[in-house]
């Protein structure tokens, strides 16, 4: 069988490939050593993390199938390795860069299902509120808020966004049920809740807004309901001044998340639901960037009358799965 020479070049090097190859693809078997990767299998000990010796030989022969699939070379390994490596140098409390480079690959909805299918599978109970992806902008220990709050701060004529936020003011209350029993309420439950301002930013993202802004926790009552004034969500691009944002442009895909509202909601005796819900009128609701929309979490507001703090009101139940 002949041999040809193919020359990859990058802006640092360039490196000769050598293989055999008569003008047949062989395929990724014939051209390359795979007891590489039964040796890097066989490798792990035998005191390794139960877990990983599961898991890891599976990880190890997808990576090395695919890297032989492709054809990767050494500077395309590299440069993944850097974006990855900028991702971590991106993140810190109030902002996670690996995780967004995850949401845009589809991965963390991808594990929010399996993980999903595998509570529902061994649960005995009802339907719970379907779950969804937690996102890079998280942040714990938002101000605990009584009932009817509003965790929109200092909205003044000042702000940029002003007019915005009057139109899209909101009214949203609830009640927390067990799935196990859907009349049952969940009493003391907490309702940890998040969004954008009118101009697409999380607090954390814009110098311009107090800390914590458009974020609150609130305790159910003895019939298991919340209630809090927040702001219609609008759609927004995932941000651009980090890797993230930068490889999804090279893909040519577009930034866009439909407007939502995260919860993370828990209680006594039950799982802690981590989701989202969806404006049913937004234009990216069956394109969202990070594929995170399901039915069930769309959700559509109603012209809200006699309040002069919200012009649109949404009434939306979770129900958690027992422990």
């Amino acid at each position: 069988m002949g041999q040809t020479q193919t020359r990859v070049s990058s802006s640092d090097s360039a490196v000769d490939v050598s293989s055999n190859f008569d003008g047949i693809d062989d395929g990724p078997e014939k051209k390359y050593d795979l007891t590489l990767t039964d040796k890097v299998i066989a490798a792990t000990g035998p005191n390794a993390l139960p877990r990983l010796a599961q898991i890891m030989p599976s990880l190890i022969r997808h990576l090395h199938d695919f890297a032989r699939e492709v054809d990767l070379t050494v500077d395309e390994w590299t440069a993944g390795v850097e974006l990855i490596n900028e991702c971590g140098r991106m993140s810190d409390d109030k902002r996670n860069e690996t995780m967004l480079l995850c949401d845009i690959l589809g991965l963390e909805t991808l594990v929010d299902e399996v993980t999903a299918h595998m509570v529902s599978a061994a649960s005995a109970s009802g339907a719970s509120t379907p779950t969804s992806i937690l996102g890079p902008f998280y942040r714990p220990n938002a101000p605990l808020l009584p009932n009817g709050a509003s965790i929109v701060q200092d909205l003044t004529p000042s702000v940029p966004w002003y007019d915005e936020a009057v139109a899209s003011s909101a009214y949203i209350t609830g009640r927390v049920m067990s799935s196990s029993n859907p009349s049952t309420p969940i009493r003391n439950a907490i309702v940890d809740v998040w969004h954008t301002a009118p101009n697409g930013l999380y607090e954390q993202q814009d110098p311009e807004q107090p800390d914590m802004n458009l974020r609150g926790r609130f305790k159910t009552d003895g019939d298991g309901r919340f209630a809090f004034y927040c702001l219609r969500p609008v759609a927004y691009p995932i941000p651009d001044d980090g890797p993230a944002g930068k490889f999804l442009a090279l893909l040519d895909r577009h930034p866009y998340r439909p407007g939502h509202i995260h919860f993370i909601v828990s209680g006594p005796g039950h799982r802690t639901l981590t989701t989202q819900i969806f404006d049913d009128c937004d234009e990216y609701i069956t394109k969202d960037s990070v594929f995170a929309v399901k039915d069930e979490l769309v959700v559509r507001f109603e012209p809200r009358e006699g309040d002069s703090q919200a012009q649109w009101s949404l009434e939306y139940d979770f129900s958690l799965e027992p422990v």
